[in-house]
């Protein structure tokens, strides 16, 4: 009897989302079960960057960093919404690193990439504006690169959605408990951790994409033992009042040999980041210490004008890496770059387990894992996940503030602000959410800032949200915005629209 699924694949990160997205679109019949939300550990943590990692220089990565810089202006057209340039300031510390060999780095991140589109890097001054902005007045010689921002947890959702739009099935809050060969296919049963309830999948081939779990995983449930060592690195970020108003993102040197981006977040505030810290706690309970708030705050104040103190943190996120164990004796050297590990195949079902890996490279990796499993899936066209957009991403990458425009002149009562927020999660299917609304009172209830019923029904009903920080944290960032007391009306809305909807399907 042929099995349920060519593939199933466990984890609803970026890994696993691409991974998802890719096959299904190959012609493989695909299910992807994810214990939490969409997003909900470590691909919700990064520092939102698309970029080649001009850090990775220094311990001979050039294959990862190659490999990540082709991908910015790849990621940049399939997702113009999420996804847009930056440009960075490093500026030149005289007791660290010299300036010829940051400029001979920055010459060789220029043009490992095959960069198109994105300015090439140049020498500024920084003691002149708008450089001078924010920076202790010693800083007078810096450099201008490039890299892209993306936002990171809509990434993932976005891949899930167009995976879904193929055919894919995807089920969150559905925990993996036990995974067994049963002949030429696996056995798998599934528990619904909402319900309670169980069910048993047959597939013909398992991804393992769970992440800082991917060992876990295959010990407990598969039953494995022989794998690769996976080493878990927990990176925080702090987030402050902004502390600039030009556009620019700082890059920070520090002598430990770290850098630490400083970087202009949601309008109003400043993302700093990041850590490098060996993590061997609970992984459902990751969070920022204070050792490390107390080194954002120190490795910031070393060159921005205006001290930050844990006084100023408005808001901390941290996740863990599950970073492929390379024998690296410091937790910043580990390797970036993916290990793929293939067991079975042939007359044994096969199990692929993906150890580490970056969000610029999960398009990579889901070719890669592909490749590895050709063969053993149906697929029916070769590579494409790099040519067609992403949901709402179709439109070109320099037309952003015309479909802002657009939508203000479609939907009159829009002011900008609420336009350019829908355009930037939403990009063209903003006007799918939107509708027919002719006024704000069209959009329902308002749970503050600029969320109304209408966006949050769209999120439970097209992107499985299903909780008050789903929508917040990993949707939107608008937990930024929000009260407590607008956060617990949002979550009592969402529960009692969930009761409603098992009650109709009962």
């Amino acid at each position: 009897m042929a099995a349920d699924y060519d593939l199933l694949v466990i984890g609803g990160g970026i890994n696993g989302t691409g991974i998802a997205r890719d096959a299904v679109g190959r012609g493989a019949s695909v299910l992807l079960a994810e214990m939490g939300d969409l997003a909900s550990a470590t691909s919700s943590a990064s520092t939102k960057l698309i970029h080649g990692g001009l850090r990775y220089l220094e311990y001979y990565e050039f294959n990862l960093v190659r490999k990540a810089l082709k991908e910015r202006e790849v990621l940049w057209h399939l997702a113009p919404h999420i996804a847009w340039p930056l440009r960075f300031i490093l500026p030149h510390h005289k007791d660290l690193r010299p300036a010829w060999l940051l400029r001979l780095g920055l010459f060789m991140y220029d043009h490992l990439g095959g960069r198109k589109l994105l300015p090439a890097t140049k020498t500024v001054r920084l003691d002149q504006a708008p450089y001078s902005q924010g920076l202790k007045k010693l800083f007078q010689r810096g450099f201008e690169y490039s890299d892209c921002w993306v936002d990171d947890a809509r990434l993932v959702v976005l891949n899930a959605r167009d995976a879904a739009d193929r055919g894919a099935k995807i089920l969150t809050r559905t925990k993996c408990v036990s995974a067994r060969r049963d002949g030429d296919k696996w056995s798998v049963v599934l528990k619904d951790l909402a319900t309670g309830k169980e069910k048993t999948v047959t597939a013909s081939v398992l991804v393992n994409a769970a992440g800082p779990w991917v060992a876990d995983f295959l010990h407990g449930v598969v039953g494995e033992n022989d794998t690769s060592g996976i080493r878990l690195v927990k990176g925080s970020h702090i987030i402050v009042p902004r502390q600039f108003e030009h556009d620019r993102c700082f890059i920070f040197q520090n002598g430990d040999g770290r850098i630490v981006f400083a970087i202009p977040y949601e309008q109003d505030f400043t993302l700093i980041g990041t850590t490098d810290v060996d993590y061997q706690d609970d992984l459902g309970d990751v969070r920022i210490s204070e050792d490390e708030i107390s080194y954002l705050c120190a490795a910031a104040s070393e060159y921005l004008e205006k001290e930050i103190t844990p006084e100023d943190v408005v808001h901390t996120y941290s996740g863990v890496r599950p970073l492929y164990d390379d024998g690296a004796k410091d937790a910043k050297a580990a390797t970036r770059d993916y290990v793929l590990e293939l067991d079975g195949g042939g007359d044994t079902p096969a199990v692929l387990s993906v150890f580490g890996g970056k969000i610029t490279t999960y398009r990579k990796l889901a070719e890669q894992v592909l490749a590895k499993l050709e063969g053993l899936l149906p697929f029916k066209r070769g590579l494409w996940s790099g040519s067609e957009p992403l949901p709402g991403g179709d439109f070109s990458v320099d037309a952003f503030d015309r479909e802002v425009s657009g939508l203000q002149h479609d939907y009159a009562f829009l002011d900008k602000r609420f336009a350019t927020r829908l355009t930037r999660l939403y990009g063209t299917d903003a006007r799918r959410l939107l509708g027919g609304a002719k006024s704000l009172e069209d959009l329902g209830k308002s749970f503050g800032f600029n969320l109304h019923e209408a966006e949050v029904k769209w999120l439970m009903n097209r992107e499985w949200a299903r909780t008050a920080e789903d929508v917040l944290w990993r949707r939107t960032k608008l937990g930024l915005r929000l009260s407590q007391q607008e956060a617990a009306d949002l979550e009592s809305y969402m529960s009692s629209h969930l009761a409603e909807q098992a009650g109709a399907a009962a």
